[in-house]
């Protein structure tokens, strides 16, 4: 097992791997909760959803640690999980076994362009400046949906777009604590430091009474019957219905490139042109991932920023995932348990991996406004659109367009090209249901 996961190249053990498959867990467990609670809102049964994101988070995950052998763990998308259901169902009449197939026809198309290696080549091309502002970005989009977890930062008080918390509140108050607690043991060298502080936080929430303690240990999990392979594969191919197969497509590609090569450049498994050796096999198990989901009835899945949280705590191979898939598929017994997390603990999680993640700033030109500007578009538009793909699809975008109107053309590269129009599909196709 060592060998096969090269323990010894990437000065790893199974402790310190174990510790990050926990992590990693834990950070993301309310996805559990939140993707049923959401998809609920399409008419899609919360139980059997429960089952279903549970399942899909595993197999994804599952093929990540064993034909990737990387840190990665995959689960239902949070953001597109929301667009199924309130913009393709509620807003534009779609029956959720429509939106289904319009992700299981997204997924067949990755999978092809995967095996074909054309994803792959078109991830590789992407310039160094925007790979580094995909991870910045990235870490401050983490950075804002912990704090705004944890309730040190609320939303729309007194007409501003944000606002100070209530920061005497009990559960606020434990996440300043927790977060000091965290960032004490990192400066002490102790590893683990992050799921400490989220288990500390957890207990201390439970004895305050903050959250309740779990009713019981065991429970079984509800049978997904009702929603598995209720999938409508011709209606997401009817003219109608077709818009939403290339906005899935678009979202979920360049998520899933932004994540890869942000969480990569953190676990420093980017090669000296900024390249993750092999991208196609983690982009393979994203794209599998993206065909069993549907069919167990949950909506679009793809590598998981809060993975972050496991490779700071030095995940750094596919044993970190295989440990974090078994933890999903122990959830389905255990789910009173892993779900007492509350958002005031991992929350602080996500802050701490945020700050660490930004670290990449340091390496854009700022002499180079071709290169600056995007790069700068890419971070701020991640962040304050709430919304990955928006701002990498604007990196991309503007990127060969400042190259073109400043004389340099020449250095943007073909697929360079294509991304940028999967860029622009991705807008006309994205702002259509939005009028």
């Amino acid at each position: 097992m060592r060998r096969y996961f090269a323990f010894a190249d990437h000065n790893t053990n199974y402790r310190q791997e174990t510790v990050a498959g926990l992590t990693t867990f834990l950070t993301m467990a309310y996805i559990i909760i939140v993707n049923p609670a959401i998809l609920e809102a399409a008419g899609i049964p919360k139980g059997p959803s429960t089952t279903a994101t549970i399942l899909s988070a595993a197999f994804g995950t599952l093929i990540m640690g064993f034909h990737a052998r990387r840190p990665f763990a995959i689960a239902p998308y949070m953001g597109e999980n929301a667009f199924i259901a309130f913009t393709v169902v509620k807003v534009l009449g779609f029956p959720w076994q429509t939106a289904l197939g319009a992700i299981f026809v997204a997924g067949v198309l990755f999978t092809l362009l995967t095996l074909l290696g054309i994803r792959g080549w078109m991830a590789n091309a992407i310039p160094l400046s925007l790979k580094y502002s995909f991870a910045v970005g990235i870490g401050f989009f983490l950075t804002f949906i912990g704090l705004n977890e944890t309730g040190i930062v609320v939303l729309g008080l007194k007409g501003a777009p944000v606002a100070l918390g209530a920061v005497t509140s009990p559960p606020v108050l434990l996440a300043i604590a927790g977060f000091l607690l965290i960032v004490w043991l990192m400066a002490k060298r102790m590893h683990g430091a992050i799921l400490i502080g989220i288990l500390t936080v957890t207990l201390l929430s439970i004895l305050f009474g903050l959250v309740p303690a779990p009713r019981s240990i065991v429970a079984f999990p509800p049978h997904p019957g009702p929603i598995f392979g209720q999938l409508d594969i011709l209606g997401a191919l009817t003219p109608k219905a077709f818009p939403i197969v290339i906005i899935i497509f678009v979202l979920a590609f360049v998520d899933t490139v932004g994540t890869l090569v942000g969480l990569s450049s953190r676990a420093g498994l980017l090669d000296d042109r900024g390249n993750l050796p092999e991208i196609e096999k983690p982009m393979l198990a994203d794209a599998l991932a993206n065909l069993i989901a549907p069919v167990l009835g949950t909506t679009t899945s793809g590598v998981y920023i809060e993975s972050a949280a496991g490779i700071e705590a030095g995940g750094r191979t596919g044993f970190t995932a295989l440990v974090t898939a078994a933890l999903f598929l122990l959830s389905l017994l255990f789910v009173p348990i892993f779900t007492v997390v509350p958002p005031h603990a991992y929350g602080i999680a996500l802050i701490v991996v945020g700050m660490l993640m930004v670290t990449p700033v340091t390496k854009l030109d700022f002499t180079d406004h071709t290169e600056l500007i995007p790069a700068f578009l890419t971070i701020v538009l991640i962040s304050f659109t709430y919304n990955i793909g928006v701002g990498i699809t604007a990196g991309l975008l503007i990127y060969p367009l400042l190259k073109v109107l400043t004389g340099r053309a020449r250095e943007v590269t073909v697929p360079m090209w294509l991304l940028a129009a999967m860029a622009l599909t991705f807008y006309v196709a994205y702002l259509q249901p939005h009028r």
